[in-house]
């Protein structure tokens, strides 16, 4: 681990450095115990922001709500991750990745076993919202560390592991608590979680790379006002953020379609469709393909697939639902990795406010998806879903087009 610090501390010296180093000597870091305890951390995160998901309309029944105001269990953790964001952003340039990683995950525990202990909707939604303020440090810090640490040749592959690493959270936070609900309670389901940011946090202070903080160029709000002409990381943002838009939307509400004839599955059943989620480990894969075609590319790839996608989930016949939401769940993957590295690559100062600019707005559009699609779903069922989609995609495509290119220097 001494030569993988020392090769972060060098890459990390220069205010405009982006991190060159050669691929030999970036290599092991991918497969270190530093960079096994971050994706845990990922991991851990993401399967607590999504654990409500699948169990929605068990959360409607105990706490006698609509789906809509069930739907309200991802958005307000969504909305939370979006304000702490400019919390954990600016700090992680000031303070270190490392300690932001490590707090984050850290404080992100209590909350997870408050959530799975909540007596009223109410009390559920203020932990949620904790949890969401906690989250950021995992996220505004996580994409600058991978940037700094890693060369630009295998930045696709790092980033594509992390994504991998998202994939592998997201799907437990869905799954598991679905299961476990099935044999004891939802509660049970989510408290469990908080083990998994506990390991990483403990992990990830033995194992990460300790980078020396990066200062904010001329203060913390130059650094914003710097970001907010960024032509290219808008972009990245607009691209991310209706990818996951309409990833947050799909998801809640197919489980009450999938509760619905001519379906009628149970909790258990219903949730077997994350597992769709699977196709997200071709992260790496994906990452590659980014760092040879480029990230607009891969990213107008996506916006097509995704619009298939939610076309061919329309019938209500399983398989084309299953293939459907297959198509969405590559192409969000397949798109995020291409925005998160448009961020990158736009932002080689002030990475945690970029970070922290890419994820609040990310997390805010994320936050709508978790509600406005639940109100087409209740007027115009699973059509008015697709729509949502539809139009989130359209609107990010043509940002895309006619934005331009610049980034700043």
């Amino acid at each position: 681990m001494r030569s993988s610090g020392s090769t972060g501390s060098a890459s990390s010296r220069e205010p405009r450095s982006t991190g060159v180093c050669s691929s030999v000597r970036s290599r092991p870091l991918l497969d270190s115990s530093g960079m096994a305890g971050f994706l845990l951390g990922a991991a851990g995160m993401f399967a607590v922001t999504y654990s409500t998901q699948a169990i929605l309309p068990q959360l409607g029944r105990t706490f006698h709500v609509s789906p809509s105001q069930a739907g309200l269990t991802i958005s307000i953790v969504i909305l939370a991750l979006a304000i702490g964001a400019w919390i954990w952003g600016p700090l992680s340039d000031r303070w270190g990745r490392k300690r932001s990683i490590v707090l984050a995950s850290l404080l992100l525990v209590a909350p997870t076993i408050g959530a799975a202990a909540a007596p009223t909707f109410g009390a559920l939604l203020a932990f949620r919202a904790l949890q969401g303020l906690c989250m950021p440090g995992l996220l505004t810090a996580g994409v600058p560390y991978i940037t700094e640490v890693f060369a630009p040749r295998i930045g696709g592959r790092a980033m594509g592991r992390y994504v991998t690493a998202l994939v592998a959270g997201g799907l437990i936070g869905r799954i598991a608590p679905a299961l476990v609900a099935t044999r004891l309670d939802w509660r049970w389901g989510i408290g469990m979680l908080a083990l998994l940011p506990l390991a990483a946090a403990l992990v990830m202070r033995r194992t990460l790379v300790d980078l020396p903080p990066r200062p904010i160029e001329g203060g913390r709000w130059s650094g914003v006002g710097r970001q907010l002409r960024n032509r290219q990381l808008l972009q990245a943002t607009a691209a991310g953020s209706a990818f996951y838009f309409t990833f947050v939307g799909t998801f809640s509400y197919v489980v009450f379609r999938l509760e619905r004839p001519p379906f009628s599955f149970g909790p258990a059943a219903g949730s077997a469709v994350f597992a769709l989620w699977l196709l997200g480990f071709s992260g790496p894969a994906l990452g590659t393909l980014a760092d040879r075609i480029g990230w607009r590319r891969l990213a107008f790839a996506a916006f097509a697939a995704t619009a298939a996608g939610l076309a061919i989930s329309l019938p209500a016949y399983l398989p084309t639902l299953v293939l459907g939401l297959a198509l969405v769940t590559l192409a969000n993957w397949s798109g995020v990795t291409a925005a998160q590295l448009g961020v990158a690559e736009a932002s080689p100062v002030d990475r945690g406010t970029a970070s922290a600019l890419y994820f609040s707005i990310y997390y805010l559009t994320g936050a709508v998806g978790g509600y406005v699609p639940g109100l087409a779903w209740e007027r115009y069922h699973w059509i008015g879903v697709a729509a949502a989609g539809w139009i989130a995609v359209a609107v990010a495509a043509t940002v895309l087009t006619l934005g331009g290119r610049r980034t700043i220097a």
